[in-house]
């Protein structure tokens, strides 16, 4: 079994740890970081590479109850924006110590901005020199971000809807029946993934999703590259039909996130006319009928907006399965380090 593959199986497990200290003793300082949002005239979330994907689902909660909010990558954070007064930061990072985000948070003006940090590691410069730190209290993964990058999503979330007032009072025990059965099925999803011919072709592969669905649709794409060392593309459900549908040709691998509750008779079409045109699709949601895509991957039940914190695990398990079928090793990188502490060119040395 791959380091990779290890890190998927103990992901539920990692979530359930994140999950008990952010609404127990780590409360308070979710309290006060939802204090600072409600303060603050603006909110802006950052994060690179994994990290910001994990800001999609943080992003969406914002979006779908109504506050504004902007999502940056941190490296466009730093060269191309400015912040505006009277501003929240929610800077995401598993290690904190990315070179984008130390020089960001230089960057980043006392007088008029609060930094949350939302991190694994609480003696990094991020954690030190942020207002308030919000950790996720789970192991590191052995290499390519598997746990982290939920695990970041995860507490985002729940610090957005803890500052949105959505929490419902049986959340824990619904997140918590949720992370357990998706616990129980990996062995299941693993099995068909390994069975599946949706694989076996080399042609190219899109991601499409819509919502919260789309961290885990970029995130797809990351692990593609990362894992697998193949190239694909990630892209809005929605935006894939106004001109990239164009690509669509016999053998294309499509991989896609049915929403639980929005969109989903049109994305489910979508997928049949995809498969019409000889496009080999894998679909990705809740109650999925097995007979409509060429592999289902169907999820437990969990409240739709939440959907995205288990929706991940298996095209994790797909792009585990892609790099032994390419003969690539998952658990190395060929010249990215495991943290980017250099800007500029390609880097092998110590270094997100």
């Amino acid at each position: 079994m791959t380091r990779l593959l290890q890190d998927i199986y103990r992901e539920p497990e990692e979530l359930s740890k994140s999950l008990a200290y952010s609404l127990g003793e780590g409360r308070p300082a979710l309290e006060t970081a939802a204090q600072i949002i409600n303060e603050s005239s603006h909110i802006y979330i950052t994060g690179i590479g994994s990290s910001w994907h994990a800001g999609m689902a943080t992003l969406a909660f914002f979006n779908t109850y109504g506050r504004p909010a902007s999502l940056l990558d941190a490296s466009e954070m730093l060269h191309f924006s400015e912040v505006a007064s009277n501003s929240v930061v929610m800077v995401l990072s598993r290690s904190g110590k990315s070179v984008e985000i130390v020089q960001l948070l230089r960057k980043l003006p006392p007088q008029h901005s609060k930094i949350i940090a939302v991190t694994n590691t609480l003696d990094s410069p991020l954690s030190q020199q942020a207002d308030v730190c919000l950790s996720l209290q789970a192991n590191f993964d052995y290499m390519v971000s598997i746990s982290m990058y939920s695990g970041l999503a995860f507490v985002g979330s729940l610090l957005a809807s803890m500052a949105l007032g959505v929490q419902s009072g049986h959340l824990v025990e619904e997140l918590r029946a949720s992370l357990a059965a998706a616990q129980a099925v990996i062995a299941g999803w693993q099995d068909e993934v390994e069975t599946s011919a949706w694989l076996e072709s080399g042609t190219p592969t899109y991601f499409l999703a819509r919502g919260g669905s789309l961290s885990s649709c970029h995130e797809a794409r990351l692990l593609w590259e990362e894992a697998a060392k193949a190239p694909a593309s990630a892209l809005p459900t929605g935006s894939f039909r106004h001109g990239p549908q164009e690509v669509v040709r016999p053998g294309l691998r499509v991989g896609m996130w049915v929403d639980g509750v929005k969109m989903r008779s049109q994305d489910l079409t979508l997928a049949e006319d995809l498969r019409r045109q000889g496009a080999n699709v894998l679909l990705i949601g809740q109650e999925l009928a097995p007979d409509a895509a060429d592999l289902v991957m169907s999820i437990p039940t969990i409240p739709w907006v939440w959907q995205f914190l288990i929706d991940i695990i298996p095209i994790q398990l797909a792009a585990e399965r892609l790099a032994r079928l390419r003969g690539e090793d998952c658990d190395s990188f060929r010249i990215c380090p495991y943290i980017i502490e250099e800007e500029g060119g390609l880097t092998s040395q110590v270094g997100e």
